[in-house]
């Protein structure tokens, strides 16, 4: 199975550098309607639901103190399948439109960053895991 890193790399070769947290959000949304689309996870790393919207620690410990990136340590997009590389291009065809910002505002009005956030305050951090079922049924129901 591909990784975060795998998804990541793929997503910087062909669109190019961006700022970390729209990486974060586009590798989510890819997450997201893989689930929801061919019932299947891209990758297994976990996603927390922080205060700017959905991340994945992993990547983000990869990333840390940049705020653009264009290059990953780790990665190789020829680990992705070609439904998974579709998969991806229609959701940075979709998604790939807002910034950074618009995007975690956009996570912020979505059920599966709501429930993962439960009991914290807007500024609060947490690292509440958004679940894969969570993020599969609700996705799938849009």
């Amino acid at each position: 199975m591909a990784n975060v890193f795998d998804v990541a790399a793929y997503i910087l070769e062909k669109y190019g550098e961006m700022t970390a947290m729209r990486l974060q959000k586009l590798c989510y949304y890819s997450q997201a309607w893989s689930l929801a689309w061919e019932e299947e996870p891209l990758f297994n790393e976990r996603i927390e639901a922080w205060i700017n919207g959905p991340v994945v620690p992993r990547l983000y410990a990869a990333h840390r103190k940049q705020y653009r990136v264009s290059k990953l340590p780790h990665g190789n997009a020829d680990n992705l399948t070609c439904e998974q590389k579709d998969t991806i291009d229609k959701i940075v065809s979709h998604y790939g439109q807002f910034n950074a910002q618009e995007l975690s505002n956009i996570t912020h009005m979505e059920a599966p960053w709501q429930i993962a956030r439960r009991g914290l305050s807007e500024n609060e951090r947490g690292k509440s895991e958004i679940p894969l079922v969570t993020m599969g049924e609700y996705y799938a129901s849009l």
